[in-house]
């Protein structure tokens, strides 16, 4: 067999490979799986309204029920908050609930209240990851 040696002044001859067709792939196909992938992280609240025809909700054995004034006061188990901010209401529900989400949460608000004020409490709770919310309302007289 005949066998090349190399010299020192031979180095014009190096094999060599090139990176550059590897290197556009890999960025291809980070580029595809970051467009492929889904980023955002959907939170659903599943709010079960009372109708108002005179259906009676069956009382759970423990739930938290959070009352807002007309005022926007807030309320929970009967224990009335400092202020009306979220984060009182958020550490007002954790130390009611003790950590469990599951239980059901009653939101009982005056027919004046300020629709920020509800929704505040909705918010404060989904956040907490309570999502058995119902809303309390009245039945209407019949006529």
């Amino acid at each position: 067999m005949n066998f090349r040696r190399f010299r020192a002044g031979d180095e014009g001859n190096e094999v060599s490979v090139n990176l550059t067709p590897l290197i556009d792939v890999v960025f291809l196909l980070l580029i595809f799986f970051m467009v492929s992938t889904t980023f955002t992280r959907e939170t659903h609240l599943a709010i079960d309204l009372p109708r108002s025809s005179g259906a009676v909700l069956e009382q759970q054995p423990r739930q938290i029920e959070i009352i807002i004034s007309e005022a926007g006061e807030f309320s929970v188990d009967g224990e009335g908050l400092v202020n009306s901010q979220r984060e009182t209401l958020k550490r007002a529900l954790g130390k009611a609930s003790q950590g469990e989400t599951q239980l059901p949460v009653i939101i009982t608000a005056d027919a004046n209240t300020p629709y920020q004020a509800v929704v505040t409490a909705m918010d404060a709770a989904g956040q907490m990851g309570f999502a058995n919310l119902s809303m309390t309302t009245r039945a209407e007289a019949e006529e």
